[in-house]
């Protein structure tokens, strides 16, 4: 059954799971997720980019954008909440470990909530071409 959770506690979430990724922190970012979770990339086979379904898979997911980007990094943030869904916008920074080009750009995550934790995190990026 899913539960209203207020604003606020939202909001905080939120900004621990930015700063979790910023510390690369897996087991925080983890720990903001719903039992039953969802994570859809930036880039990607389908429509939603690269979709991984279920805590394992989102797990593997996260740990992907640091293996692609050992020094990524989200700045800048500004969270928002309306009901059961919240925004995040950040400047995404990183050097791609395949070919040492650096990616900078604006990006939004778009959450939906279960139960006071992220059941969703859908991310989108601007198409900004590498240095």
């Amino acid at each position: 059954m899913t539960t209203a959770t207020d604003s606020s506690t939202l909001l905080a979430l939120l900004h621990r799971f930015s700063d979790a990724w910023n510390r690369h922190d897996l087991e925080a970012l983890m720990d903001c997720m719903d039992a039953d979770c969802e994570f859809h990339a930036v880039a990607g086979p389908e429509v939603l980019g690269r979709s991984f379904i279920g805590r394992e898979a989102v797990r593997e997911g996260f740990a992907l954008s640091w293996t692609t980007c050992p020094d990524a990094a989200w700045r800048g943030a500004d969270h928002f909440v309306c009901g059961e869904r919240g925004v995040s916008e950040t400047t995404f920074s990183g050097t791609r470990a395949a070919d040492g080009k650096r990616i900078e750009a604006r990006m939004v995550d778009v959450f939906t909530f279960r139960n006071g934790r992220i059941a969703v995190k859908n991310a989108y990026r601007k198409d900004r071409p590498a240095q």
